[in-house]
């Protein structure tokens, strides 16, 4: 009686197949970032070449005697950002480390389902709070006390001064932390709970407090995670736009004082490009969208550059 060997069929044409769709998607996405920067700087063109480099670095914005300049929406958009990440990261982190190393089982679950549900609130509803019920608190209570007790102060006093109006990029930086904090606490969690339970083990092993095993292996174990989470709110807080139109002022003007109304690239864009009549100003605001555009994508790359470098040491 002769034995039949069996033999698995060969996905060779699958695996090549399935190799192609990958590859070509990967292309698909490098071909769209593509087509959109070739879009913009065809918009943006005529900007650039009547005002050349001084568009990058003029605070003018007048579109009567069509004088155009980003560096007002340039600096609302990173000195708000700057302001969100700075709030949000600490916060988040505290919370992170409480749901994963502090918080009962029976209550973390909630909390963090919670602090989730805070990312699918639309942003236009994070502006119309921010403008009805946080500004006007923000106004009367901490602007009128810093304004008392801080503006007097050296170095950091400019910071304070102006009148208590609510809005300005103060509030619109705490706006945007609010935004932020979900994404960066829902990553930094998830990196915890990635740790392996040998770390604390051992920690606890050789006599080490709990604060001792969060602040001094935890939390340095994820650092990388951490940066990349920091990076990509960072993104989410540069490119928005409703939210910080409602509570930013919307005024073309660059300001020491953080009470004081300005805007960002995204807010200049949403309140007049539908205005726009003349050539010209439709070609600024498309530059606007550039500029915001080429911000992003460099601190992205900064920070994938800084990722591998941390991730050979």
């Amino acid at each position: 009686m002769k034995a039949t060997i069996v033999t698995a069929p060969t996905s060779t044409n699958g695996d090549a197949v399935f190799q192609r769709i990958c590859r070509a998607s990967a292309f698909l996405i490098g071909i769209l970032m593509l087509g959109i920067m070739l879009s913009l700087i065809m918009g943006a063109w005529p900007a650039l070449q009547h005002f050349g480099f001084e568009f990058f670095t003029s605070a003018q914005w007048n579109p009567v005697t069509e004088e155009f300049g980003a560096l007002n929406a340039l600096y609302g958009t990173i000195i708000s950002s700057v302001i969100a990440v700075a709030l949000a990261l600490p916060i988040s982190i505290g919370i992170a480390v409480f749901l994963s190393e502090l918080c009962p089982q029976n209550w973390s679950r909630p909390i963090y389902i919670g602090i989730e549900l805070l990312a699918a609130v639309p942003s236009i509803i994070y502006g119309m709070w921010g403008l009805f019920v946080f500004a006007p608190w923000f106004s009367q209570g901490f602007q009128l006390w810093a304004g008392q007790h801080l503006a007097g102060l050296p170095l950091i006093g400019g910071m304070f001064q102006g009148p208590p109006m609510g809005v300005g990029l103060l509030t619109a930086g705490i706006i945007l932390a609010f935004m932020i904090l979900p994404i960066l606490t829902s990553l930094i969690k998830e990196a915890l709970s990635t740790l392996p339970n040998v770390l604390r083990e051992a920690s606890y092993g050789i006599g080490a407090t709990q604060f001792e095993v969060i602040v001094h292996v935890l939390l340095p174990a994820i650092k990388g995670p951490i940066f990349g989470a920091l990076i990509l709110a960072l993104g989410r807080a540069l490119g928005e736009t409703m939210a910080i139109t409602f509570v930013i002022g919307g005024a073309q003007s660059i300001s020491s004082s953080l009470f004081m109304p300005a805007t960002s690239i995204a807010a200049t864009i949403a309140e007049q490009f539908n205005e726009a009549t003349g050539a010209l100003q439709i070609s600024s605001l498309i530059g606007l969208g550039l500029v915001l555009f080429m911000i992003t994508f460099i601190v992205m790359g900064v920070a994938r550059i800084l990722l591998r470098r941390s991730a050979q040491q």
